[in-house]
């Protein structure tokens, strides 16, 4: 292992765009749907619902978020729909799930959707056996990354000690708050929503592949 991470005991990954390639556009489809539910609740076009959703997305950490603050909507009726998708798209991803594997110490999911759709997308990436637990928005309670509570809430839920764990996420904002209680910090950049990065000196490594990044400091002697 990477002398640099050898402290590490806890393996923290987000999930969309992180565990698979942007350029699957499997994202895309929720945000289709995210834009949809409101264009049906607001009785607006998707242009304007394009906006609101933005507008909560950054505001609020997710478009839930701000949904339900504002118009008290059901999160699970909003999940439900939002994530009635195409996963054909996605393929296994053996090379990620056997780095992942090879890290000492545990590995959880971190996401900011629910644990249902989550193990729809590791089970179609041939990852159901990969980590331990999923921490999603329901366990947050509904204060999602990037909100410090969120992060708080995962390290009292399964004992993680923040000084020996890494986050891995696609969403260079979301990294803040985990550097900010001591955890390394990899960010995976894809050209993902970059909205608010600032100068990003709470980026401890950046990668392009996430397999190959691990691959690699597993190897590092």
């Amino acid at each position: 292992m990477d002398a640099r991470l050898a402290h590490i005991d806890a393996w923290i990954f987000d999930l969309d765009n992180t565990l698979y390639p942007a350029g699957t556009a499997l994202f895309g489809q929720i945000e289709a749907r995210m834009t949809q539910y409101i264009c049906d609740i607001e009785g607006c076009d998707r242009e304007a619902a394009w906006t609101i959703q933005k507008r909560h997305f950054h505001a609020h950490g997710t478009t839930l978020s701000g949904l339900m603050v504002e118009r008290d909507i059901d999160p699970h009726h909003f999940l439900d729909f939002v994530h009635d998708i195409d996963m054909s798209v996605l393929s296994p991803a053996p090379e990620l799930g056997a780095a992942i594997a090879r890290l000492p110490g545990r590995k959880l999911v971190f996401t900011n959707g629910d644990e249902p759709y989550a193990r729809r997308v590791l089970d179609r990436l041939g990852l159901s056996d990969t980590f331990e637990a999923v921490h999603d928005i329901h366990k947050t309670r509904y204060r999602p990354k990037p909100h410090a509570s969120a992060y708080d809430g995962l390290c009292d839920a399964y004992g993680i000690d923040p000084t020996r764990a890494l986050f891995a996420e696609d969403m260079a904002r979301n990294l803040a708050p985990a550097k900010a209680i001591g955890m390394a910090t990899l960010w995976v950049d894809n050209g993902s929503e970059q909205h608010g990065c600032g100068d990003r000196a709470y980026v401890d490594y950046t990668t392009h592949d996430l397999a190959a990044w691990l691959s690699a400091a597993l190897e590092d002697r």
